[in-house]
Order: structure tokens, then sequence, then C-alpha cells
């Protein structure tokens, strides 16, 4: 054994192997700061309050508890929408997303009439799929009503939503599929059924591809 006693490691096999704990370690320390870069004082995005990024939204504010800063997409990818219902009214939801204690909250609310609240900005991380990678990577939308009442999901609103759907694909690149448009149900490890059985994915699609041909306008900053 070269004069090494037997389970012992030699210098160089340390060295090499720390030097390339150190060169991981780099890499993930690099990544972290890439993506951490604007919490650092004095570096953090402007951000204008009450600016929207769905024209037309009303702005009303989420729980600080229910969402976290990000820089996306620079920070991470926004590759998919993910649609939810509340089981609950357009007030329940707001109120919810607003409570501290709740601990979700999504992008954005759609009324049955059509009218469309954002509460976090798309570029922060909302806490509304109950998978941290599907956090990072989407944008949640929250429809009012309930699972099992088809009557819910209006004309009103299966229009604002799609055309709300529309612009986020544009805005990002996404495509206007049935793998990137999902419902919560679909997230991995759910326990949750929403939008369930009644909400037309066909019809919903249809609109979003319409809805994604169409002229668009720029979001305008808005008072909360």
């Amino acid at each position: 054994m070269d004069g090494k006693k037997r389970g012992t490691v030699g210098r160089r096999a340390v060295l090499i192997g720390g030097g390339a704990a150190v060169v991981g370690a780099a890499v993930l320390a690099r990544d972290e700061l890439r993506r951490a870069w604007y919490r650092v004082p004095g570096v953090e995005k402007d951000r204008v309050e009450g600016a929207l990024d769905h024209p037309g939204a009303q702005w009303t504010a989420a729980s600080r508890a229910n969402w976290r800063y990000a820089d996306r997409p620079d920070d991470f990818t926004i590759d998919r929408v993910v649609i939810h219902v509340v089981q609950g009214d357009f007030p329940t939801a707001l109120k919810v997303f607003k409570d501290p204690e709740h601990g979700a909250a999504t992008h954005y609310v759609v009324r049955k009439d059509g009218h469309v609240a954002q509460m976090i900005r798309e570029l922060d991380v909302a806490f509304h799929a109950g998978n941290r990678d599907m956090n990072e990577r989407s944008i949640g939308i929250e429809h009012e009503g309930f699972v099992d009442r088809p009557q819910d999901f209006t004309d009103a609103m299966y229009a604002s939503s799609a055309k709300l759907t529309a612009g986020i694909c544009a805005r990002y690149g996404i495509p206007v599929d049935r793998e990137h448009i999902i419902g919560h149900v679909e997230v991995e490890g759910t326990d949750h059924t929403d939008p369930g059985p009644h909400w037309d994915w066909d019809r919903y699609m249809k609109l979003v591809r319409d809805a994604s041909r169409a002229p668009r306008t720029a979001a305008r900053p808005t008072a909360s």
C-alpha cells in the first residue's frame, strides 16, 4: 500500500476531493447569489405601488406572509399557469389571501362577472400550488365558485380568465396547451381537486387560443 496504513486517505486525494467540494459549493453559492442579488440592500428591483401586470385588473395586495419576493423570470423561469377554484365567493378569496395565517394566495382572482383582482406581482412567488417547484415556475389564477356547481363558471368568467391566461403566456413565451396550462389537481403531490369536473377545458383552451391572437395593450401602474 506504498507505506500508507490501510483505511487512510492520501493527502492528494483529500486535496482533490476537497477541491471538488469547494468547486461544487462555489457553483451552488453562485447560483444562490444570482437568484438573491435583488435582496441585497440598495439593489432591490424598483417597484411601483399598485402596479399591474394585467390591464384592467384591480390591485388589492395579498398578505406578505403568503408570497415571497423574487425577480422572475430572471431567477426562476415561468412556464406554467395553474387554474384554481376557491370553493367560495370573490370576497372570501380576497379575505383569506390577505390573512397572514392562511399561508397561501394566488396572483389573480377572477369574479363571476369577469372582474379580475391582482394580489401578487407576477415577478414574485405566490404560495398557491402546494409544491415549491411549481410555485416558483407558475402563475396562479383563482376563480370564484365551487367545483360541484357548473353554473358558477359563467361566460364572463371564462372569457376574462382566458384573456388573462393568454396575456401571461405571451409575456413569458408559454405554449398555449394543456401541458403548460393546468389545473391545481394536476400539480404533483397535491390533495386538491380544483378546478373540478365541471370546468370546461376544451372551451377554456379555445378561448385562450383566440385571445392569444388578439391585439394586446400594456398594463399601467394603478393605485391600490
